[in-house]
């Protein structure tokens, strides 16, 4: 289902809202019945962190939908007013007890059908031990060889990891993941 199918009612005046397209060449947008308010369906902003300890990556099992019990990297939405490195700083703590310093971007990672823009930055442990917290089931750390791929949730986290294995260690990605870097 698209995000835009979910939304039925006019956010101003909660009249209908109908598909519509406002100018040619662009494609069908959700308008008011009434009062012909524009709702566009913006993306949501995640912000991620790839964290190296002793030579190892931090990857944290989900314990919450979408990807239950698979493995990510540290991350989440990023909230109204809160800046994206914020974000990334925030979750990390969240889910797996680490203070972090955000270093240089990794990349930005967006998919067709999908409403969601992943930013993921290399970040360097400050502070803490890393532990499962909330929304985490388990914490581990893998070495780029022994990164369990076939086990990872998000194709945002294969891609990001694969980019950031590539700048640092060279030869350890699977050849069937593309490369992002160019």
């Amino acid at each position: 289902m698209h995000r835009n199918d979910t939304y039925r009612h006019c956010p101003l005046c909660g009249q209908e809202l109908v598909k519509k397209q406002i100018k040619k060449g662009e494609r069908k947008r959700l308008v008011c019945s009434c009062c012909q308010y524009v709702f566009y369906i913006d993306p949501k902003i995640a912000a991620c962190a790839i964290i190296e300890i002793k030579g190892g990556i931090v990857l944290l099992k989900r314990g919450i939908p979408p990807a239950l019990g698979s493995w990510v990297i540290p991350g989440g939405f990023v909230d109204a007013g809160e800046t994206v490195p914020g974000a990334a700083i925030r979750e990390t703590k969240e889910e797996v007890c680490l203070t972090i310093d955000i270093g240089p971007l990794v990349g930005v990672y967006s998919y067709p059908g999908s409403s969601v823009i992943i930013i993921v930055y290399e970040a360097a442990v400050t502070g803490g031990s890393p532990k499962a917290a909330d929304e985490t089931l388990d914490v581990r750390i893998y070495r780029p060889s022994e990164i369990p791929w076939n086990e990872i949730g998000f194709t945002s986290t294969k891609d990001a990891l694969s980019d950031y294995l590539r700048r640092h260690y060279p030869g350890t990605v699977p050849a069937k993941f593309p490369d992002h870097s160019a």
